[in-house]
Order: C-alpha cells, then sequence, then structure tokens
C-alpha cells in the first residue's frame, strides 16, 4: 500500500474525485467561476501534497499552496458579498 502515496497516486484519485465532483456541479447548472473557487483551493493543496509524496523540489510543493490561499480568499469574498 505504501507504493499508492510514495507514487503519488493518492493524491491523484483524490483529484479524480474533484474532477467528478465538478463535473457533477457543471450539470447541475453551477457555473465555471462558482466551481473553480469552489474546488481551485482543494485541488492546488492537493497537486502540492502530490509533489510532496514524489519528492519533488520544495518550490513545486510551495508553489500550488501558496496560490491556494488567494483562490480560496476571492471565493470566500464572493460568498460573503453575495450574502449581503
Amino acid at each position: 500500500m505504501s507504493w499508492f502515496f510514495e507514487s503519488g497516486h493518492a493524491a491523484d484519485l483524490i483529484l479524480l474525485v474533484l474532477l467528478a465532483e465538478a463535473i457533477w456541479l457543471k450539470s447541475r447548472r453551477w457555473s465555471l467561476a462558482a466551481i473553480v473557487g469552489l474546488l481551485g483551493p482543494a485541488a492546488l493543496i492537493v497537486l502540492g501534497l502530490r509533489a510532496a509524496l514524489v519528492g519533488a523540489q520544495w518550490y513545486w510543493i510551495a508553489l500550488p499552496l501558496a496560490l491556494s490561499l488567494p483562490l480560496h480568499l476571492m471565493d470566500l469574498n464572493k460568498r460573503i458579498a453575495s450574502q449581503n
């Protein structure tokens, strides 16, 4: 089972589930912007996890993690604004 994680396939499986969720949300008539705002940060965090699992350089781990925060904050800001 350790090969599943060491190869990064565990993260690939999570990304596949996120893709399936995005397809399902699109079929429920969600906008692409809403889907990216909701699932984008998670996908970026999982990409950072995958990079860490396969032993990538530190910047390949840090970059998607750093990019997930502004995307999350933009989505959060949009959701708060829509409630007011």
